[in-house]
């Protein structure tokens, strides 16, 4: 591979951050792998989402491609690089996208849970490009430990399951709740005016806690940081729509008053910080609502970037995968 070239951001294969590749998850060797679930068969309203891991490939080239790039990512008001060794020494892998099996979504959740399953066994840190939200509950159905999950959106995803239906945008939270490894979910932005007050009611009576972007205002951070348990394993769920609906046109259920980019990059920040996040998804980008600029997708693959900084700083996450 020829060392001199500037690889612009619109050259050459999409690949997360131009990272190398892995198609045979069982020879795995990464500290972060990167996997893609273009499955949208959940989603109900504007389907789309399936596009969304390739069109975040795409943008994530915007982060690493041009001129004079230097390897990880420089904090300009921390003045501080991230990143740098994992992507300097090839440990972030792109592990391609799960098989879909269209018109069969029992089979590609299947093949869902045995992928990131094969990731978290090869001592990875899975980082997930949905798709919609019904595909979170494949993801954390892979993991064996005790986790918390804190699940960002502006909707509680917890319909009840009628006339069976169980592979829906709608109701990913009520099937995580059911899972035994699963401690409570922390529910952090919920305020759409559609919500039904029976699936509140139902979720904080199964032990989570639903926190509305009015109450994380009024209390501040600590509303959040307050539920997470002292050296506890989290996993995080990331609904783009949990930002202000101006700022998501590329989301098929955008609503009024939601977080700044800057609260929901406080709130990741600190949670990365205060807690060992063992894995995240970033969710319901559809590509075929977004703008011209891909704004929403650039902004999921910085939200993803920032947040994944902060996690290979945590004392933890360095203990497993230490700098050689």
């Amino acid at each position: 591979m020829e060392s001199n070239r500037l690889d612009l951001p619109f050259t050459g294969i999409a690949t997360f951050f131009r990272s190398r590749t892995c198609t045979d998850l069982t020879k795995l060797d990464a500290d972060i792998a990167i996997l893609g679930i273009p499955n949208d068969e959940g989603s109900w309203w504007l389907p789309g989402e399936r596009f969304a891991p390739r069109k975040l490939r795409e943008m994530s080239l915007r982060f690493v491609g041009g001129p004079a790039q230097m390897a990880g990512f420089w904090d300009i008001d921390e003045d501080r690089r991230y990143l740098e060794y994992e992507l300097q020494n090839g440990r972030i892998v792109d592990c391609g996208d799960v098989d879909v099996i269209i018109t069969r979504p029992d089979t590609t959740w299947e093949n869902v849970t045995r992928d990131v399953r094969t990731i978290l066994n090869a001592g990875a840190l899975p980082v997930v490009l949905g798709g919609d939200h019904g595909n979170t509950f494949p993801v954390v159905r892979a993991f064996s430990e005790r986790i918390t999950v804190v699940h960002f959106d502006a909707h509680v995803d917890y319909q009840p399951f009628i006339h069976g239906v169980i592979h829906s945008w709608g109701n990913p939270m009520r099937l995580v709740t059911a899972l035994d490894n699963v401690e409570r979910i922390i529910q952090v932005g919920i305020r759409s005016f559609r919500t039904q007050q029976q699936d509140v009611t139902d979720s904080r009576e199964a032990g989570n806690e639903v926190i509305t972007v009015r109450q994380l205002r009024e209390r501040g951070p600590t509303a959040l940081f307050d539920l997470i348990p002292e050296n506890g394993s989290v996993y995080v769920s990331i609904d783009m729509d949990v930002l202000d609906l101006p700022l998501v046109p590329g989301v098929a259920a955008p609503e009024p008053d939601g977080l700044a980019y800057a609260e929901l990059r406080s709130l990741l920040l600190g949670l990365a910080t205060k807690a060992e996040v063992v894995g995240f998804d970033v969710v319901e980008v559809n590509p075929m609502l977004d703008t011209p600029t891909s704004q929403t997708a650039f902004l999921a693959v910085q939200t993803l970037t920032e947040f994944l900084c902060r996690i290979a700083e945590h004392p933890e996450y360095r203990r497993k995968h230490p700098r050689r």
